[in-house]
């Protein structure tokens, strides 16, 4: 199951305050410009944990990033 697209509007969500990344990505909005696929689902069983989105940050930043991190805009 996708729940983003290319093309999309998103914000990056990040709940944990302690997460590394935290302080550079949360709260940041951008555009999705590539939906990757990966295996990591047979490893966790969450079919969502297939995909990986790359999205383009406003301040012309790219990241890669996982659904649960991801919000629409």
């Amino acid at each position: 199951m996708k729940r983003f697209s290319r093309g999309d509007e998103v914000r990056i969500d990040m709940p944990d305050v302690t997460d590394r990344d935290f302080e550079h990505f949360h709260d940041a909005e951008g555009t999705i410009i590539e939906v990757i696929e990966d295996d990591a689902d047979a490893v966790t069983g969450d079919v969502r944990n297939k995909y990986v989105f790359r999205v383009m940050l406003r301040d012309g930043r790219e990241v890669d990033v996982r659904w649960r991190d991801l919000r629409p805009i």
